[in-house]
C-alpha cells in the first residue's frame, strides 16, 4: 500500500486533473436565520467561467494549507506532546497495571475496566499510541486462560470506541467541525450517548467471548500460537505502581480536558487556547514526575515528533479542498452529488455519508486526512440535502473511524497486532462480526441524530 503522503499527492493531481474536465460553479451563499452560519443556497446553482488550475500552483496551495491550519496544526502536536509526556511519567502504564492487579480474577470486571481507560485516552488520541501496551495486555489475557485475541481487542475495540465517536478529538472533530464553522466540541452530548452505547456492546461483546474462550481454549483463533507465547510468563512488576506522583499526573490530566470541554463550550476557545492548555500539561507532568528541564524538553520533542506526520496529513489533504476552490469545481461537485441523492429519504442521507466515509477510509485510513478532504464537499452536500452538519461530521466520524480495525493499512491495527504476534487472518476470524454490529449500530445512531435534528450545541 503507498505511504498515506503518496496517497495524498495522487489526490490531488487527480483534483487538478478534475478542474480541467468539470465545468466551474457555485451557489450562492445566504445566512441562516437560525444559526447565522452562511449556508448553501439550493435553488441558486449556476456554472460559470472556467478557473483550471495550473499544476505549478500546487506546491504554493500546500503552502497555504499549511499556512492557513497553523493553529490546528499547533493544537496537535502540542497534545501529542502532552500525553506523551505521561507515557514518559509511567503514568498511564501503571493505571492499566494496577487495574490488572486488583480485578485479574473479574473477567467480567476488569475487560470492561481497562477498555474504558483505552477508550477514555483515545477521545484525544489515536489508537496507534498505545502498541506498546499490547504486550501488557497480552500477557495479562494468557495468564487468566485466555487468548491473545482477547489481550490485543482490550486496546483495539476499547480505543476504537474512544476515538471514532469522536467526542474530543482533535485531528478529526475539531478539523472537521473547523471546516463546519461550527464551535468547537459542540454536540458533544449526543457524542457521549454514542460513546456509552457502543461502549456497553462492544464490552458485552468481549466478556462473552473471553468467557467461551475460558471454558475451551481451542475455540481460539490463536489456540496454537499461545501454547508457545512468549508473553506466557511476562511479569507485571516492570510496570510499577500507581504512586503519589503517577495519580497527580492522571489528575493533572483530568483537569486540563476538563478546562478545554469548558473553555470551548462556555468561553469560545479556539485552537490557541486549547494549545496552550497542553503546553502547559506537559510541563507540570513533567514537573510532577520529577524530570529535570533538560529531560521535559527532550520528552517534549519526542512527544512532538509521535504527531508530526498528522500536521503534514492536514497539510496536503487540506490542499485538495484548496485546488477544488481554485478550480471553482466544489459546488459542481456538490450539485451533481445532491441530485443523485435526492430521491433518498431524509433519515436515510446520514447512513449513505456514513457508508461514504467507510469506503474512502480504505483508500485514505488518516482520520485527519480523511476530515480535511472530504468535509468540503460533505459539508455544503449536507446543508442541500436537510442534513444536520452535526450529524454529517458524526457520519465521518463512525466511517473513518471503525473500519480502521478491520483494514491491513491500519497503523494501530498492525502495529498492535505485530506487537503481540496475532496474525491478521486470526484477528479477522474475530472482528468481522464484531465490524458489522459497529456498521449497524452506527447506522441507527446516525439515524436517530438526523430525526432529533443533531445541532450545534
Amino acid at each position: 500500500m503507498p505511504h498515506t503522503f503518496v496517497i495524498l499527492l495522487i489526490i490531488i493531481a487527480a483534483a487538478v486533473v478534475l478542474t480541467w474536465i468539470i465545468p466551474s460553479g457555485s451557489y450562492a451563499r445566504v445566512e441562516d436565520p437560525l444559526s447565522g452560519r452562511e449556508v448553501v443556497d439550493a435553488t441558486s446553482f449556476s456554472y460559470t467561467e472556467n478557473q483550471m488550475v495550473n499544476p505549478l500552483d500546487v506546491p504554493m496551495l500546500i503552502v497555504d494549507a499549511f499556512v492557513g491550519n497553523a493553529d490546528l496544526i499547533a493544537l496537535i502536536l502540542l497534545s501529542g506532546a502532552a500525553i506523551y509526556m505521561l507515557t514518559a511519567a509511567g503514568a498511564l502504564q501503571a493505571l492499566v497495571a494496577t487495574i490488572v492487579r486488583r480485578f485479574s480474577s473479574r473477567v467480567e470486571i476488569f475487560i470492561p475496566l481497562l477498555m474504558l481507560v483505552f477508550a477514555l485516552i483515545c477521545t484525544t488520541q489515536a489508537v496507534n499510541t498505545f502498541i506498546g501496551f499490547a504486550p501488557i495486555t497480552v500477557m495479562l489475557a494468557l495468564s487468566l486462560g485466555l487468548d491473545s485475541i482477547v489481550g490485543v481487542g482490550i486496546i483495539l475495540l476499547g480505543g476504537a470506541i474512544g476515538f471514532s465517536t469522536g467526542t474530543l478529538n482533535v485531528s478529526t472533530t475539531l478539523v472537521a467541525q473547523k471546516i463546519a464553522d461550527l464551535p468547537n466540541y459542540s454536540g458533544i452530548g449526543y457524542r457521549w450517548v454514542c460513546f456509552a452505547v457502543f461502549y456497553v456492546i462492544t464490552c458485552l461483546w468481549l466478556v462473552r467471548y473471553a468467557k467461551k474462550i475460558q471454558k475451551n481454549s481451542t475455540l481460539s483463533p490463536t489456540y496454537d500460537l499461545d501454547k508457545n507465547s512468549a508473553f506466557k510468563n511476562g511479569d507485571l512488576d516492570q510496570f510499577g505502581t500507581l504512586d503519589t506522583r503517577k495519580i497527580l499526573c492522571i489528575v493533572a490530566l483530568v483537569v486540563a480536558l476538563v478546562a478545554i470541554v469548558y473553555g470551548c463550550i462556555n468561553l469560545e476557545w479556539d485552537f490557541a487556547e486549547q494549545s496552550a492548555v497542553f503546553l502547559v500539561l506537559s510541563i507540570v507532568v513533567g514537573i510532577i514526575a520529577g524530570f529535570d528541564a533538560n529531560t521535559i524538553c527532550k520528552e517534549f520533542m519526542n512527544g512532538t515528533k509521535t504527531m508530526l506526520s498528522a500536521a503534514f496529513i492536514i497539510m496536503f489533504a487540506r490542499a485538495i479542498g484548496s485546488v477544488l476552490s481554485a478550480g471553482a469545481i466544489t459546488d459542481t461537485i456538490v450539485y451533481y452529488m445532491a441530485q443523485a441523492l435526492y430521491g433518498l429519504p431524509a433519515a436515510l442521507l446520514g447512513v449513505g455519508m456514513l457508508i461514504a466515509n467507510t469506503l474512502i477510509n480504505v483508500v485514505l485510513t488518516s482520520g485527519s486526512g480523511q476530515a480535511a478532504a472530504v468535509m468540503p464537499i460533505m459539508i455544503p452536500l449536507s446543508d442541500l440535502l436537510g442534513v444536520t452538519r452535526q450529524t454529517c461530521i458524526l457520519s465521518f466520524n463512525f466511517g473513518d473511524g471503525f473500519c480502521n480495525y478491520i483494514l491491513p493499512t491500519s497503523t494501530a491495527l498492525m502495529g498492535i497486532q505485530g506487537a503481540a504476534n496475532v496474525p491478521y487472518d486470526h484477528w479477522m476470524r474475530f472482528m468481522w462480526k464484531m465490524f458489522l454490529i459497529w456498521l449497524g449500530l452506527g447506522a441507527v445512531l446516525v439515524v436517530i441524530a438526523q430525526i432529533i435534528n443533531y445541532g450545534p450545541m
